[in-house]
């Protein structure tokens, strides 16, 4: 895996936890209107896999809670993710705050991706 600064690690990390507080109160919000959950539930746990990817590689953690299976699917999702982020960033206004969380989002989709490759 390429190697980034600590202020990008933190960007990534931040960045993964934002859309999984997001992904958490979407399926809350979904879960009361009894809608049909498991795409995004997908989503929730490859983003929650993936943000554990990340620390277990740039914090060098010894333990390893996901299996090849899980890492496998997390990034095929995490794939599939890429670029619907980027047709937003198209639409967005360069210099704007959605602009750059969308920069940091796709880098930081990106990396896990990259970590995940090395698993």
């Amino acid at each position: 895996m390429e190697s980034v600064s600590e202020t990008v690690q933190r960007q990534s990390i931040e960045a993964f936890q934002s859309v999984i507080r997001k992904s958490e109160n979407a399926l809350k919000n979904m879960l009361g209107k009894e809608a049909n959950t498991s795409v995004l539930e997908k989503r929730l746990h490859a983003l929650i896999v993936s943000l554990y990817i990340l620390e277990h590689t740039w914090n060098g953690r010894a333990d390893q809670h996901y299996g090849s299976l899980e890492i496998s699917e997390a990034r095929h999702v995490m794939n599939n993710l890429l670029p619907s982020l980027k047709r937003m960033m198209d639409k967005s206004t360069v210099g704007t705050p959605q602009h750059t969380l969308l920069e940091r989002r796709i880098r930081a989709f990106q990396l896990a991706v990259q970590a995940m490759e090395q698993k």
